[in-house]
């Protein structure tokens, strides 16, 4: 896939201390690309809107949060 015009962004919530950040390209048509930060040559993950959709809406509710 040509991620050439892929817009990267970071969380609002991430920070610049070299924590363990991923940056998301969702400008691009039918797909929204995953990658990290601290490797953008590297691998990257793909998602159609509606997967990423239903994955946001988890994060909102909890869904993945860690429990003891």
């Amino acid at each position: 896939m040509d991620l050439s015009a892929a817009v990267w962004r970071k969380s609002s919530r991430s920070s610049d201390n070299g924590g363990q950040c991923v940056e998301v390209a969702t400008n691009l048509p039918g797909v929204v690309a995953v990658r990290d930060s601290k490797d953008p040559d590297g691998p990257k993950l793909f998602f159609n809107h509606n997967e990423w959709k239903a994955f946001i809406d988890g994060v909102r509710v909890g869904e993945f949060d860690i429990r003891s």
